[in-house]
C-alpha cells in the first residue's frame, strides 16, 4: 500500500466513537504485528474537538509538551505515537490528531505546518486520496478489509470495500480503483460535490 506521506484521513471533527476507530484504522490488516507497520499509520491525521483534545491530554503524562501540541508516551508501532495538536487556524482554535514517527527529526512540527496548510485552503475542497480515506475511514469494519488468500497474487493485502451497486448485489471492490462515482455514492451528501483539489 502506497500512501502519501503526511494525509487527512476524515472530513470534519471525529466524535469520540469515531476518533477511537480512526486510532487503528488499519486493525485488519495482514499479518498484524508481524513486521514494522509503522508505514500504515505514520503521517495520518484528523480534527477532533477540544473536550476530546483535554481528554486525551488529561489520560496520563505525556511524552513531551509544549504551548501547541502534545505527544503521548506510548507507542502504537516501532517509532509511531500519537501527537495532539492545539492550533489557531484563520483565528479559530482547532484540536487534531496525527501519528508521527518519532524516529525522524522534526516530524511533530512537519505534521502541524501539513495540518495548518491543508486548512487554510480559502475553498473547502478534497483530492481524491482525501476521498478514499474518508471512506476507509467512515466505512464499519464488516464492510472494509484487506483482500486475502481468495484474491489473485497482484491484489492480495489491498484494501477492499463493499460497495452497492444500485439493483445489483454487492460486491467487495478495490478501494483504489473506485471510479468518481462510485466515490461520489459512498461519500456523505455534504462532502459529494466538493471541488478537486490539488495535492500539495
Amino acid at each position: 500500500m502506497t500512501l502519501t506521506p503526511l494525509r487527512k484521513v476524515y472530513q470534519g471533527i471525529a466524535d469520540r466513537r469515531q476518533m477511537f476507530r480512526m486510532f487503528d484504522r488499519h486493525a485488519q490488516r495482514p499479518n498484524r504485528w508481524e513486521h514494522d507497520d509503522s508505514a500504515f499509520y505514520a503521517g495520518e491525521w484528523f480534527e477532533i474537538s477540544r473536550d476530546l483534545y483535554d481528554h486525551m491530554f488529561e489520560m496520563r503524562p505525556p511524552l513531551w509538551m509544549r504551548y501547541d501540541m502534545f505527544i503521548m508516551r506510548e507507542y502504537l508501532t516501532g517509532s509511531i505515537t500519537s501527537a495532539f495538536y492545539s492550533l489557531s487556524i484563520d483565528g479559530t482554535a482547532r484540536h487534531f490528531h496525527g501519528y508521527c514517527d518519532l524516529s525522524e527529526v522534526g516530524s511533530p512540527d512537519r505534521m502541524k505546518a501539513a495540518i495548518i496548510e491543508r486548512e487554510s485552503r480559502p475553498v473547502k475542497a478534497m483530492t481524491r486520496q482525501e476521498r478514499l480515506e474518508h471512506i476507509w475511514s467512515a466505512t464499519e469494519d464488516k464492510y472494509r478489509g484487506y483482500a486475502g488468500a481468495d484474491w489473485p497474487q497482484a491484489m492480495r493485502d489491498r484494501r477492499i470495500v463493499l460497495f452497492y451497486g444500485g439493483a445489483k448485489d454487492p460486491i467487495l471492490r478495490p478501494l483504489d480503483e473506485l471510479t468518481d462515482i462510485e466515490i461520489a455514492a459512498k461519500l456523505p451528501v455534504h462532502l459529494r460535490h466538493l471541488p478537486d483539489a490539488i495535492a500539495a
